[in-house]
């Protein structure tokens, strides 16, 4: 096709050839960008010269925090902070490459702001993702020394405006200098030098290299950090120590071999403020612990001070948790042996319904024991992680190897030292049950009674560990609970080391049915009459109902008849579960009411060192078991709070084959809240006229005769201190040399003429083993290790 000439102009001169046209769409958008440009930049040059460098804020004079029962009546204020200003030059130089190393490579060498940081930090916040850093040195002294720690789009563009004239009018070096005396190092200590009196009794300028890089991984997270007051985060700490050092040697500011020959430096045990004597510091570390893990305040504005917070303590009950430890444990302990000196006490209580944490018991004084044994996370949990087992049971609707439902009524073998089988057959697991008793085939619900590892290793086989895993979990203990992830079968047998409050918070969500509210320790929190914002607990169903009920039905066995018999003394329905860890380094009751839950733990520590201790011999006992004194403070303490309240009646709907057979009390009647316990949909009578369970059950020579004397797998007596009788086998006849622990190391395979784990003869062969489930199959590896 042709293209026809153009028309010459009135001038006669050819026209130029018109140029691509932009499309209106695309003119807008360029139009905008420019407008946006121009706006941006316009905005950046007014906050540049209207933003000024403002006077220090009020944290060079930070004020105490007050903290208040939930009655409002105040049981402390935390103590005064330390601060101590040097110049750069007092200040080793492998000190300041470790905070450089920790907290800013770059500092010398880049702009004052990190624009890719700040930009993330802002959209997050936009986003409701909580905290963020200040990224550079320069903005993170800028937030210390000029701002307060609020977390806010204001804020971060001060920030930003204050660091950019910051780094105009100042030297790197002044701003070093200003970041290093005004950093938090956690001891109520504010920069270098204080920091090195503190952990290290030192002035700065003698700081060891290692020292100096050990206060530097501090400024990550000073309280998470300090390995005296927490132990069980020693290796986190220790790793950031590395990740510092790691970094100097890649800056060249560290030879090799000189950090390879670095050996970790112990900070020395901290000095508590006098003001914080008693259980008052250990409610202050547990209630500031909370608020910074939850995003609530950082641990720099709390070290502002000027706070008041009102936690969940409740006054009453916090006066009878003290006094029912001093009474049941104290005072049996003496100067005289050197066991006792060992015993260390933690206990968490909470109201299921709410989250709200009432009461805790962290040690005998704060300033004398600073470690809070009720949130350590350091020791096995033993036989109380029984119960997570079978409600994970339940809830996954799991079945034996011999493809029947886990229930109550449900039997197994609990020969001691009996092979576990797995999915894919027999493993190189055998655990030992307590003393090497054999009980032969059992029931479930006779099991937990007797706390028998047989039966719950096989349980947590056939359930699966992962699923256990994830059960524990939505129950409320943390992901990161100490030897859970890495522990396989062994899970089941209480290998993992949860704190009492992790146990408490478990045991509520089953107190309440299955729905977990998460715990809580604070109500309010005010600074100058403003109000902070404090979110309310989440709720979220763990487990069906059916599953928590059923597993408080067995463990209402368990304070009737078994080896938590002595919380009968309650008076009121009570359901619980006792537990002891290898080698008798801990004891543990956990145990509930609907309206309350409790866990207390007993620990052997050494004084001097901080190691784990055997309990055997303490008080002039050859054992501590969870039944002694864990069970008898729970039950002091848990009449004492409740005192004046109406009793509550457990009520259970676990659904149909999920009771346990009922069982008498001494007295022959049955348990006062045995009607109402029975689920709705299905009345069950309370003679045990409920509908058969499964024939593998109730097979012959079956002995329903619950434990009246205690001796379950973990030590666990009962409240008259006598042995059951036992089914097969013979006891270890020294029970105080002999180790009484849940877990056995790997014993010798099943006995030839035990049944097998699905209840047949043993000269049948075993049922098929089902498909792994997709959360894992159990552990083919040795038993568990301390």
């Amino acid at each position: 096709m042709s293209e026809e000439p153009e028309e010459p102009n009135s001038s006669g001169k050819q026209q130029p050839a018109a140029g691509p046209r932009r499309s209106p769409v695309k003119r807008r958008i360029l139009g905008a960008g420019v407008l946006v440009t121009v706006v941006a930049t316009g905005g950046l040059i007014t906050g540049y010269l209207l933003v000024d460098i403002p006077d220090p804020n009020s944290a060079a004079t930070a004020q105490n925090n007050v903290y208040l029962y939930s009655d409002g009546t105040q049981f402390a204020r935390d103590g005064d902070v330390n601060r101590q200003n040097v110049r750069l030059d007092d200040i080793p130089e492998p000190t300041r490459h470790a905070v450089l190393a920790a907290e800013d490579r770059d500092f010398y060498h880049q702009p004052a702001i990190d624009v890719t940081a700040m930009i993330r930090a802002g959209w997050n916040m936009l986003q409701g993702e909580g905290k963020q850093s200040g990224s550079t040195i320069t903005q993170q002294y800028v937030k210390n020394y000029y701002l307060d720690q609020e977390q806010t789009l204001t804020r971060k563009g001060k920030e930003l405006f204050i660091a950019l004239k910051l780094d105009n009018r100042v030297s790197k070096d002044e701003i070093l200098t200003g970041y290093l005396n005004t950093s938090y190092f956690g001891r109520n200590s504010y920069g270098i030098q204080a920091a090195a009196q503190a952990y290290y009794d030192k002035h700065a300028s003698d700081l060891t290299t290692a020292e100096g890089a050990y206060l530097a991984a501090l400024l990550n997270s000073p309280n998470l950090y300090d390995v005296a007051a927490h132990p069980e985060n020693r290796k986190r700490a220790v790793a950031r120590w590395k990740y510092v050092l790691n970094g100097m040697v890649k800056e060249g500011w560290l030879e090799p071999r000189e950090r390879d020959a670095m050996a970790f430096p112990e900070p020395r045990d901290p000095k508590r403020p006098s003001a914080l004597a008693g259980q008052r510091g250990y409610l202050v570390e547990a209630v500031n612990t909370h608020l910074t893990e939850n995003g609530i305040l950082d641990e720099q504005e709390l070290a502002r001070g000027g706070l008041r917070i009102t936690t969940t303590i409740d006054r009453a009950k916090q006066d009878a948790l003290v006094k029912a430890v001093e009474k049941e444990l104290l005072s049996k302990l003496g100067d005289e042996r050197e066991e006792d000196s060992y015993v260390r006490a933690g206990a968490s209580s909470i109201e299921p319904r709410t989250g709200e944490v009432v009461a805790m018991y962290g040690g005998i004084d704060y300033i004398q024991q600073y470690v809070n044994n009720a949130t350590r996370r350091d020791y096995q949990a033993g036989s109380t992680f029984k119960p997570i087992v079978y409600a994970s049971a339940v809830h996954h609707r799991a079945k034996t190897r011999g493809g029947k439902p886990i229930g109550p009524n449900t039997t197994y073998d609990g020969a001691s030292g009996r092979t576990v089988i797995g999915a894919g057959g027999p493993t190189k697991w055998a655990p030992h049950n307590q003393d090497n008793v054999s009980y032969g085939s059992i029931p479930v619900t006779t099991a937990m009674n007797k706390s028998v590892n047989a039966v719950f290793a096989q349980m947590g086989a056939d359930v699966g560990p992962e699923r256990v895993k994830k059960t524990a979990v939505a129950l409320g203990l943390s992901p990161d609970t100490p030897n859970m992830a890495e522990s396989n079968a062994s899970i089941s047998l209480g290998t993992a080391t949860p704190s009492t409050l992790d146990m408490a918070q478990a045991y509520a969500t089953l107190a309440n049915h299955g729905e977990r509210v998460d715990h809580t320790l604070v109500k309010k929190i005010t600074r100058d009459g403003e109000s902070i914002p404090v979110p309310e607990p989440e709720t979220e169903r763990a487990v069906s109902r059916q599953a928590a009920d059923s597993t408080t039905a067995v463990l209402r066995e368990v304070v009737k008849t078994g080896t938590g018999s002595r919380a009968k003394a309650l008076g009121r329905p009570a359901a619980g579960k006792t537990g002891t860890a290898e080698e008798n380094e801990a004891a543990w009751f956990a145990g509930y009411t609907p309206d309350l839950a409790t866990v207390v733990a007993l620990m052997g520590q050494d004084p001097e060192t901080g190691g784990h201790k055997s309990l055997y011999g303490a008080a002039g006992m050859p054992r501590l078991n969870g039944s002694d004194f864990p069970t008898l403070i729970w039950t002091a303490y848990t009449t004492e709070a409740l005192r004046g309240t109406p009793v509550k009646d457990f009520e259970l709907k676990p659904g149909k084959n999920r009771l346990p057979k009922a069982s008498p009390s001494p007295s022959g009647s049955t348990d006062p809240s045995g009607g109402p316990d029975a689920p709705e949909e299905e009345p069950t009578p309370v003679d045990g006229s409920e509908e058969a369970p499964d024939a593998s059950a109730t097979g012959p020579g079956r002995e329903d005769a619950e434990n009246t004397g205690g001796g379950g797998d973990d030590g666990d007596d009962g409240a008259n201190g006598e042995r059951a009788p036992e089914k097969a086998g013979k006891a270890e006849k020294d029970r105080g040399k002999k180790a009484g622990n849940d877990e056995k190391q790997p014993g010798k395979p099943a006995n030839p003429s035990g049944e097998a784990a699905d209840g047949k003869n043993p000269g049948q062969a075993p049922s098929p083993a089902p498909e792994a489930s997709p959360e894992g199959s159990p552990e083919t590896s040795a038993a568990p290790r301390p």
